[in-house]
């Protein structure tokens, strides 16, 4: 059976595009990448991530044509697979690879075991100690097993140069996800945090945590914050310094943000939602004291997830079995929004939204597709 090539234009949104056509396993051309910059084409991360699809799945296919404006791309079969190995670059963070391979893993014929090489905090994705907290425990909710799941950061890696390197560990699930309810985002009962330095005195963490504690003390008393100061090899190879926040609340959800600086690179910022990157250095206890209000805002805005967990938790109720999924969020993101679209041209399946006045916050319900893991029954 010859599957026709769904047509797709732009740049915008290519790697959730390419997450939903492998899931779906529907082959697409895109057209009209950047056709009109003055840099034309798929930019280093994009191509980064297309040698990353075709390292853990069999048979697929990447066609790029001269200029990098058009990709015929033909999804194959995950397979996961242990000691594999894949450096990022550096034009975009860990981060940005390791949203597709945290649900490719779980779909693949073998479980999943990979090495990522690059930048692990930057202001542009989430950091690599947001999915160890956050994004990796979201995977509970549907029925995926914790054992075998884990992200262990080995050396930490600054913008421009990185130098960062973390193993990620995802298991298969033995047939298909689990359908959740998931409303109830209760009160917040504890907040857990790290900071890290690279290349940069370890006193800035100190700062970042009395920064931080000094908003957070008014209203809660179990606060605690780590550090994770990094020199020599395992410090990557440019000088920064961040912290990292957990909201825990008393139904179990997980509440992150993130902040961190690095010195100054020129960076194409032109795809990135929502960035504008910042020049100058912020002293640690401005960074402290800005992720701690970004932590309040995520907590205000209500939902059982952070706004950047929105749009990996609508695909993954829409992964799930042929049954109805019901989640609470905050207000959309633009980025959720999309995602929302994404799905139901690629999954056919579409989300009911009810906004809820008295909270200000929206619940959606879904019927899954119900996917299932396939490749694991090739084997």
């Amino acid at each position: 059976m010859v599957k026709i090539y769904a047509r797709l234009k732009g740049s915008k949104h290519l790697r959730q595009r390419l997450m939903l056509a492998t899931l779906s396993a529907t082959p697409v051309i895109i057209e009209d990448i950047r056709r009109d910059d003055t840099w034309p084409g798929l930019r280093p991360h994009e191509i980064s991530l297309l040698r990353l699809l075709e390292k853990i799945s069999d048979d697929c296919t990447v066609e790029i044509n001269e200029t990098g404006t058009k990709l015929k791309y033909k999804p194959g079969v995950l397979i996961g697979g242990k000691h594999l190995v894949h450096d990022c670059g550096v034009s975009r963070s860990i981060g940005y690879f390791l949203e597709p391979l945290i649900v490719f893993g779980l779909f693949g014929k073998k479980p999943l075991t990979i090495r990522l090489k690059g930048i692990t905090n930057d202001s542009n994705d989430p950091s690599v100690d947001t999915f160890r907290t956050t994004t990796l425990h979201m995977l509970k909710h549907f029925g995926v097993p914790l054992e075998g799941l884990e992200l262990k950061i080995e050396s930490r890696g600054s913008p421009p140069l990185g130098g960062g390197e973390v193993i990620l560990g995802v298991p298969i699930i033995p047939n298909s996800l689990s359908a959740t309810t998931w409303v109830d985002e209760g009160m917040v009962k504890s907040i857990r945090g790290v900071t890290f330095t690279t290349r940069v005195s370890p006193q800035f963490e100190n700062r970042m945590i009395y920064a931080a504690r000094g908003i957070f003390n008014r209203f809660i008393p179990d606060v605690h914050i780590f550090t994770d100061h990094k020199s020599g090899p395992v410090a990557g190879r440019s000088p920064g310094y961040g912290i990292s926040l957990v909201a825990e609340t008393t139904t179990g959800c997980l509440l992150s943000a993130d902040i961190s600086v690095c010195a100054a690179r020129e960076i194409d910022t032109h795809d990135i939602e929502g960035s504008e990157e910042k020049a100058e250095l912020l002293p640690p206890e401005t960074l402290g004291i800005q992720a701690a209000s970004m932590l309040l805002e995520e907590i205000e805005q209500g939902g059982v997830v952070d706004s950047t967990h929105q749009g990996l938790l609508f695909l993954l109720c829409a992964l799930c079995p042929q049954d109805v999924s019901k989640v609470r969020v905050g207000k959309l993101t633009p980025y959720a929004i999309e995602t929302l679209r994404h799905i139901r041209d690629f999954l056919g399946v579409k989300f009911a939204i009810k906004p809820e006045p008295s909270t200000n916050t929206v619940v959606l319900k879904c019927v899954g597709c119900g996917l299932k893991n396939l490749s694991r029954k090739a084997s």
